[in-house]
């Protein structure tokens, strides 16, 4: 059984979005961040990093929503949530599965902080860059591989609707705002909406 540690309003989002599209049965694991349960040593065997989302599946264990949603894509082909190895859409979907990780919360940081982070050095190039990459791959739509949603707008939503909808970061834009509306209308977000609020 598909187990994921979580906690409310929390970065778990992404990961019970991701279950509840999946269609598997999955328990959820409440982790109380508040009294340090990420920190005791059975969590940090799942996670090292003493963060939720975690899951485990049978002897799998892993942390991190878009290694969550990696695993999950791959491991259950059945769920249509990822192109196979073979699909030339794969290394694209790819690129957009991690795309919010590694753009997009990064430049809602630079944001955030005010820091100045020169964009020949920083991963993310900068928060505008980042931002402007992002309309332009929307424009074309409806999903970030065309007409084909897969866990990649999972993580591109979820990064989404927080930066420009839950924490206005980010000015909205017509891309945005149709993406983000496409998101929120599912019906598995809105299940994951109600159980991330606690």
């Amino acid at each position: 059984m598909i187990k994921l540690y979580w906690s409310p309003r929390s970065r778990s989002f992404s990961a019970i979005w991701l279950l509840e599209e999946s269609g598997l049965p999955y328990e959820r694991v409440l982790t109380d961040i508040t009294k340090g349960a990420q920190k005791a040593p059975e969590f940090l065997r799942i996670n090292p990093m003493g963060k939720v989302p975690a899951l485990t599946d049978g002897d799998a264990a892993l942390g991190d929503s878009a290694a969550i949603c990696t695993y999950i894509g791959d491991r259950y082909p059945e769920t249509a949530l990822a192109p196979a190895a073979n699909d030339p859409l794969r290394a694209r979907y790819l690129q957009w599965l991690f795309f919010s990780p590694g753009c997009i919360e990064p430049a809602m940081i630079q944001i955030f902080t005010k820091i100045e982070v020169p964009a020949s050095t920083a991963a993310w190039g900068s928060a505008t860059q980042t931002f402007d990459v992002l309309d332009q791959a929307l424009e074309k739509g409806p999903w970030i591989l065309g007409e084909r949603f897969s866990a990649a707008d999972i993580m591109i939503g979820s990064g989404l609707i927080f930066a420009v909808r839950r924490f206005k970061m980010v000015p909205s834009r017509p891309a945005f705002e149709r993406y983000m509306d496409l998101c929120e209308a599912r019906p598995a977000y809105q299940r994951a909406d109600k159980i991330a609020a606690g």
